[in-house]
């Protein structure tokens, strides 16, 4: 018989057995580094190096720079740490990180992350895959991102910009308090809206426009959710075989339709716009001349993949922009002279271009964009540093 004379006891033995296995696993995957003598900070089961997900008491920026100021503190150029069961190689030298973007690149291409082409095809973005397919579409996607080409779309985030002031304005006229964060999430929502989409999202009008609601949904995961993330960051092989989705169903649902029902309208009605859609649906339908950078490697984008770079595209955008910009207000607020010093090479740049905000005019502010590269900012959250620079 399967079970013996007492189940409380059969029960009792395949929990003991069940707790080995658990443990031995995670035993020898911790003593990865070790056995292959590199330096590493001692792990602890089942969280590795981390804290527990589910309690969610640290950002996982603040994880890493926790570790990462310890090995610096211990003397190391570079250690092995772990993210529950997953090794991971952490470098603190400047020249190891060199090595590792240019002379060993071929063996750090990958990222790692996890994804289910074949259940959740919106998760198989550029950020995402590795091997030759990135390679591919890496070549497919770096001509659309030249100085030429951002310089085309410029247009459209001016266009933006009148309902940020309008929002700021009625708010200040009211007396009421700016929740700055939330008015540079809208405003850069409908930027990367209209770039990577063409639609409007009207997001300061719109309270619950659909664009802010999905996009917030992507960035706030519940419990379950930063669960899940552990399990198929750690057992990928186990996620794909039972189909579980990096990106949940609705918010991908959302995106798809909103990507197949502009193509389709853009390609019956002939429309073209100037935006990231518009290079995305010309590399689709291999329009893209040689001159401009684009070398056919034999493939052009599907339907899938071109929804999958847009929702990446406007996921890398909106948030790490309107929080990058959040921060360096309130470092301004903090730093009235850095203030005053940016305010007047402001002043004196549009003077130069006849008072108008243009492309070329962004590119003359160079001490703007020192501060918004944290160049004279003094003091920013490690988390948001390890997140967007």
């Amino acid at each position: 018989m399967f079970f013996s004379d007492s189940l409380l006891a059969d029960l009792v033995g395949a929990l003991v057995t069940l707790t080995v296995v658990f443990i031995t696993y995670f035993k020898w995957n911790h003593s990865y580094w070790k056995r292959r003598n590199v330096n590493y900070l001692e792990p602890s089961i089942p969280w590795g190096n981390a804290l527990n997900p589910a309690k969610r008491l640290e950002a996982i920026g603040v994880t890493i720079t926790r570790l990462y100021d310890e090995m610096r503190r211990r003397g190391w150029q570079n250690g092995g740490i772990y993210l529950l069961a997953t090794p991971n190689y952490l470098v603190t030298d400047l020249d190891h990180v060199k090595n590792i973007l240019t002379k060993n690149f071929q063996h750090f291409v990958d990222r790692g992350v996890y994804y289910n082409e074949k259940d959740d095809p919106i998760g198989a973005h550029l950020f995402a895959i590795g091997g030759i397919k990135w390679r591919n579409l890496r070549m497919k996607l770096t001509p659309t991102f030249t100085s030429g080409k951002m310089k085309m779309m410029f247009q459209t985030l001016l266009d933006c910009e009148t309902n940020l002031q309008e929002k700021i304005e009625e708010q200040y006229r009211r007396r009421m308090p700016i929740d700055i964060k939330d008015v540079l999430g809208c405003f850069t929502t409908d930027i990367i809206g209209s770039c990577a989409f063409g639609l409007e999202c009207n997001t300061f009008k719109e309270e619950n426009s659909p664009f802010r609601v999905y996009g917030k949904k992507v960035f706030t995961p519940g419990t379950y959710r930063r669960l899940l993330t552990a399990v198929f960051m750690n057992f990928p092989n186990f996620a794909k075989a039972v189909g579980m989705r990096q990106v949940p169903k609705d918010i991908s649902d959302f995106f798809t339709k909103v990507v197949t029902d502009t193509v389709e309208y853009r390609e019956k009605n002939n429309v073209t716009r100037k935006d990231f859609m518009q290079l995305l649906i010309e590399l689709k339908n291999n329009k893209l001349a040689e001159e401009d950078g684009y070398r056919h490697d034999g493939n052009t984008l599907t339907i899938e993949e071109v929804t999958a770079q847009s929702f990446i595209f406007f996921l890398a955008g909106f948030e790490t922009s309107s929080t990058t910009m959040t921060f360096a207000l309130y470092e301004l607020a903090k730093n009235q002279h850095i203030q005053q010093k940016m305010r007047e090479e402001i002043e004196s740049v549009l003077t130069k271009h006849n008072g108008k905000v243009s492309y070329d005019a962004i590119q003359d502010m160079k001490y703007m964009n020192q501060v918004l590269d944290g160049k004279v900012i003094s003091i920013v959250t490690k988390s948001v540093n390890c997140s967007l620079f």
